[in-house]
């Protein structure tokens, strides 16, 4: 896969693979013992989630069900600590937020979502489809940016262009689809947003945004930044020189880009699928220890050499034997 500082020919079109050697995540904050308790707490509810309940919509099957591993590798202990955040340090709400967020992405069919199925949305360049899949497409990206992640990182930057393209003229929003994005952002990727960089912006955006201002909280506030010079949050080396201000010649070549990014995004999602295996299953697994940032998991496994076909399949079969119920 292409490096973060590619140099070619002519213009990339290649997904750049990581940040560059100057792009260094900031330090978690510690926890204070209050927190730490509550952090206990949650994890402890959300251990005892055995069954995801989902709504029952009319013509459509219940998708209710017991939860899937897949899931559980979803509740890293960071995921847990970022619902905790957005609910203030409730223990009880978070652990409602998250059982909410599981039944959704259940619902939503998140993670049936395909390259095939979403590539008509991309390679469009945006170009509007009557139906849903618009937004399957806005979550699509979303999920595959949290796959490339790098340990210590938890945070996502928006980057909005409002100026119009060829293939499409119109850059205004439905009302009912902004607030459909916002809920789903707000409910179900808490602490997600990094910043919001926005160019280009039309008056009547302006407008809405004069409007809602005053409803932002101040966190939030700050971290929409319009027509800024972007340099100042995005490395120029990584940073598209079209409209942005940048270095980076990037053209938009869907059959070179579209199967690269999700066949690095595989690459990265099956890799941390199988630390949380090797490190026997955990609910609470660190996304740090998933990422590679360290070997060694919330339980003290150690990943690597040593941590063989055999070693996984001795974690794992002392997982499943701590799983079976006690006989009175």
């Amino acid at each position: 896969m292409a490096s973060s500082t590619e140099n070619t020919a002519g213009p990339r079109k290649t997904p750049i693979a990581s940040p560059g050697p100057n792009s260094k995540p900031l330090p978690r904050p510690e926890l204070t013992d209050e927190q730490k308790t509550k952090y206990e707490a949650l994890l402890e509810q959300v251990k005892g989630i055995t069954e995801i309940q989902c709504e029952k919509k009319a013509d459509e099957e219940d998708k209710s069900g017991p939860i899937t591993d897949h899931e559980r590798s979803w509740l890293t202990r960071e995921c847990l600590l970022r619902y905790l955040r957005a609910t203030k340090w409730s223990v009880d709400d978070s652990a409602k937020r998250l059982k909410a967020t599981l039944a959704w992405r259940r619902e939503y069919g998140l993670e049936g979502f395909t390259p095939e199925y979403i590539s008509p949305e991309q390679e469009t360049g945006k170009q509007m489809i009557i139906g849903p899949r618009q937004l399957h497409h806005l979550f699509y990206m979303v999920e595959r940016v949290t796959d490339l992640m790098p340990p210590g990182v938890e945070m996502l930057s928006l980057m909005i262009n409002f100026k119009p393209s060829k293939e499409r003229k119109n850059t205004s929003v439905p009302v009912s689809v902004a607030r459909e994005v916002l809920h789903i952002l707000q409910n179900h990727y808490p602490e997600r947003l990094g910043k919001a960089l926005i160019i280009n912006v039309p008056w009547i955006v302006w407008g809405f945004f004069k409007i809602i201002t005053p409803f932002i909280d101040p966190v939030t506030r700050e971290k929409l930044k319009f027509n800024e010079d972007m340099k100042q949050y995005v490395p120029p080396e990584q940073l598209w020189s079209l409209d942005w201000g940048g270095e980076m010649d990037f053209e938009y070549d869907h059959e070179t880009y579209w199967p690269a990014l999700n066949e690095l995004c595989r690459q990265k999602r099956d890799e941390k699928y199988r630390r949380w295996e090797a490190a026997g299953k955990e609910i609470g697994e660190s996304e740090d220890y998933l990422a590679g940032g360290t070997d060694i998991s919330v339980k003290g496994f150690k990943f690597g050499e040593d941590a063989g076909v055999k070693d996984v399949q001795e974690k794992l079969a002392e997982t499943k034997l701590e799983e079976q119920p006690v006989a009175a």
